[in-house]
């Protein structure tokens, strides 16, 4: 369905509008926080289904770090979408992105998964009431994703849910569709979903390390350890450089903030990481919780 919103701090032009699926039988939406985050602060939502009614929505529970946010409506008869598995999401698979780009509601376009566990840096949006940097391990498509696609359903060939769209790469300012569009695997968004259904406050995994990058360095050099961290009880190490979690190469600082979010806290992770004189050794991690 297309999500309104009207008014409320932060609201570009005073009128916001994106897309969201329902995820339950009780009117609950699944929707990216930057979609409603104006509501929250003033702004009225609303929600127009393709039969054409309209709703009031109000906001269940937001998550600016995952750019999740739940919304609910009480109109009747509505049936929930079918989720899938994002783990098994794979190059080159057919998708379907759904959503109202541009205000036109009910639009479809197709493409093809472009990679997966793309680290992808989203400054906030400026003004927009619990602003938070995002940084996603997403699946990248090439199916057409433009502003009003956010929060909108990228499914696999049998229809299940696989990604909420939510982000894009574009050419210039006030650019739109060039093929590199990205969405927050489901896998991902369902646990910030289940937390906030029930009213609690989302929780992410951290490692405990401060990252930066060294050009002639292919990883993520450990600029600070956070005493009595998930790290630091690892036994990791100052300029070590990470570069694999499990199964995933790490070339920068936000690949390994990416690869550490996608994880549920309390997760066991296996760390390659590279000292000064380039010897490598493999560090089990028992990631923290925030």
């Amino acid at each position: 369905m297309q999500i309104r919103v009207d008014g409320g701090a932060g609201n570009v032009g005073d009128r916001g509008e994106g897309s969201g699926m329902i995820v339950g039988n009780d009117g609950l939406i699944l929707t990216n926080n930057h979609v409603v985050a104006p509501a929250a602060q003033g702004g009225t939502l609303r929600v127009v289904l393709q039969d054409g009614r309209t709703a009031i929505g109000t906001i269940v529970g937001q998550d600016p770090q995952s750019d999740i946010a739940l919304v609910r409506t009480d109109l009747p008869g509505l049936s929930a979408v079918e989720l899938g598995d994002s783990d098994r999401v794979r190059v080159g698979q057919q998708v379907t992105a759904f959503g109202s780009p541009l205000g036109l509601g009910g639009s479809v376009t197709t493409g093809i998964v472009s990679a997966v566990d793309r680290a992808v840096g989203i400054p906030a949006e400026s003004g927009a009431p619990g602003a938070s940097d995002t940084v996603l391990n997403a699946i990248q498509t090439d199916a057409a994703i433009n502003p009003g696609n956010s929060g909108g359903p990228l499914v696999d060939s049998d229809g299940r849910v696989v990604g909420i769209n939510s982000a894009i790469a574009t050419a210039g300012p006030g650019g739109g569709s060039i093929g590199v569009g990205f969405s927050i695997p489901i896998n991902q968004a369902r646990r910030i979903a289940d937390q906030l259904r029930g009213g609690g406050k989302a929780t992410h995994a951290v490692l405990g390390v401060t990252v930066g990058n060294d050009p002639q360095l292919r990883g993520a050099v450990i600029q600070e350890v956070t005493p009595d961290g998930a790290a630091a009880k690892a036994g990791l190490r100052l300029q070590e450089i990470v570069a694999r979690l499990g199964d995933q190469r790490i070339t920068t600082g936000t690949d390994l903030q990416a690869a550490v979010r996608s994880q549920p806290p309390g997760s066991v992770v296996q760390l390659e990481v590279v000292d000064a004189g380039g010897a490598t050794r493999t560090v089990e991690v028992t990631l923290g919780e925030q």
